[in-house]
């Protein structure tokens, strides 16, 4: 799942990025509005956190451009403002939550895992292919009765392609939405983590469930 953060306050976006990327999300930041906005339209987020008082361009207008736009990605609000009348407003415009500063880590996170549930219609939080369980809360992962250690990046890639059973996933698709925004496509990083997962996930069981299609993509299937 990837998201993008639009905060001017480093310490603050810092501070989210690592805590997101901590569990297992890939993390793009933008500094103002208008990085925000352009970013916000030109690449497939699973979620936007966006502060409401940003230099260049504010919140609310990066909120009203994307929405121009057609953007339907859920949109996490955080905002210093107590006023009443300036969250009604942003919800009012499109926003789908907002959570004002200062706030405890573990109450945004919360808040990211209900919208990112939200904007995949679904409120399961256990994904089941064949016997290979992913909880998307404790992280765990197991294929029958054995656990299955994975890294941060393993744990995303195999949530991505148990998201999307059945479809093939082209190298951009899996770019897109497991690395971030400076990620080198021309790399071979993509196919190494396949295999590492591949070999975790299917080396031990006689019916294989990641598989190549030869210069098309990857495909996850029972």
């Amino acid at each position: 799942m990837r998201i993008l953060i639009v905060e001017d306050d480093k310490k603050v976006a810092g501070f989210i990025k690592k805590g997101l990327e901590e569990e297992t999300y890939a993390v793009d930041v933008a500094y103002d509005g208008e990085e925000g906005l352009h970013l916000g339209q030109q690449n497939p987020y699973d979620l936007l956190i966006l502060d409401l008082m940003l230099p260049v361009l504010d919140g609310l207008k990066v909120l009203s451009g994307l929405k121009e736009k057609g953007v339907d990605t859920p949109i996490l609000l955080l905002t210093a403002r107590d006023s009443v009348e300036d969250r009604v407003l942003g919800l009012n415009m499109g926003a789908d939550d907002y959570l004002t500063k200062p706030f405890a880590f573990s109450e945004l996170l919360a808040r990211v895992r209900v919208l990112l549930r939200r904007g995949k219609a679904e409120t399961k939080t256990v994904l089941t292919i064949d016997g290979l369980t992913l909880d998307l809360v404790s992280h765990k992962v197991k294929r029958g009765d054995e656990d299955i250690e994975l890294t941060g990046k393993e744990y995303s890639l195999l949530e991505y392609f148990m998201r999307n059973p059945g479809k093939v996933l082209t190298r951009t698709m899996i770019a897109e939405h497991v690395w971030d925004y400076n990620f080198d496509t021309f790399t071979n990083v993509i196919d190494v983590y396949i295999n590492h997962l591949r070999k975790k996930i299917d080396r031990n069981h006689p019916k294989k469930l990641l598989h190549t299609l030869r210069g098309v993509g990857y495909v996850m299937k029972e």
